[in-house]
């Protein structure tokens, strides 16, 4: 089985040492790698529990937001998921807008002369 560690390199071998006493075995990684030999594997283990504690480690380190873990096969590969600067930009960029109109609205209000005076006067 590989796990195929995409933008977290730096924290294979942290993955391995968690990895080790849920599975047991120690994996090997390299480059950006994490290679687990199938038959040395604990009973009964299969890639959809090595996904569930993949998963877990990422919570972890705090970074499951971060990342999505396709299963293809016996490989598991860790996504990390882009965010989109532009839209977040937007979202901003619109919640200040409400603001200021919720801001020029009472002052509208008090400029303005009610409609009864209007009427009242000849």
């Amino acid at each position: 089985m590989k796990i195929l560690l995409g933008t977290l390199k730096e924290k294979g071998d942290d993955l391995a040492a968690f990895l080790e006493p849920r599975i047991g075995v120690k994996g090997e990684v390299s480059g950006g790698e994490l290679d687990i030999e199938d038959k040395s594997l604990k009973k009964g283990i299969r890639s959809r529990h090595v996904k569930t504690y993949v998963k877990r480690f990422l919570s972890m380190e705090k970074v499951r937001d971060n990342y999505r873990v396709l299963v293809e096969g016996g490989e598991l590969r860790l996504v990390e998921l882009e965010t989109d600067e532009e839209v977040e930009e937007e979202l901003k960029a619109e919640e200040k807008k409400k603001r200021e109109r919720k801001e020029e609205k009472p002052a509208q209000k008090e400029a303005a002369p009610p409609a009864a005076e209007k009427a009242a006067t000849p």
